[in-house]
C-alpha cells in the first residue's frame, strides 16, 4: 500500500464529506427561504428555528472536517517513519492504520484504511513501536507488520 495515495484518499473522501455537507446546507437554507414566503404565525416561527438549529448543526460540522483538512495539510506523506508517530501507515495482522485524523474506515484499491488521531486508545498504543512489535488492544494481540 502505498501511503501518498492513501493520504490522497484520504483527502478525497475528507473533501467529499465536506461538499455534501455544504450542499445539505444550501438546501437548508434555500427551504427556510421558501417556508418564510409562505409560513405565517406560530408554525413559522417553529419551522424558523427548526431550520436555523439544523443550520448551526451543518455549519459545526462543516468546521469540524476544515480542522480535519487543515491538520492533514501539515502531513508529509513523503516521509518514511522507522516507528510509528502521527503520519503513520502501519500495516498490521488485523488490517491498515493511517495515524492522521478520527475519520475511521476508508476504502483504497479493495481494502480498508482505519484512519485514527493519534490520541485514540490504539493510536496511543501503536505510537513509538516499530515493526515486529505487539499490542494488546481489547483482549487481542496485533502485530505490527509495516510502518511507513
Amino acid at each position: 500500500m502505498n501511503k501518498e495515495e492513501v493520504h490522497r484518499a484520504v483527502i478525497a473522501h475528507l473533501n467529499n464529506r465536506i461538499e455534501r455537507l455544504q450542499l445539505i446546507l444550501q438546501d437548508t437554507f434555500d427551504a427556510a427561504a421558501e417556508d418564510s414566503k409562505s409560513s405565517v404565525g406560530d408554525k413559522h416561527e417553529t419551522a424558523t428555528a427548526m431550520a436555523q438549529l439544523e443550520q448551526e448543526k451543518l455549519t459545526h460540522q462543516i468546521n469540524e472536517f476544515l480542522q480535519l483538512q487543515e491538520i492533514l495539510s501539515k502531513l508529509n506523506p513523503s516521509i518514511r517513519h522507522s516507528k510509528i508517530e502521527h503520519g503513520s501507515l502501519i500495516e498490521t495482522t488485523n488490517g491498515w492504520y493511517y495515524l492522521s485524523i478520527g475519520l475511521g474506515a476508508i476504502k483504497h484499491n479493495n481494502s480498508t484504511v482505519f484512519c485514527m488521531n493519534p490520541l485514540a486508545p490504539i493510536g496511543q498504543l501503536l505510537t513509538g513501536k516499530k515493526a515486529g512489535d505487539n499490542i494488546m488492544f481489547n483482549d487481542k494481540r496485533t502485530a505490527i507488520v509495516k510502518v511507513c
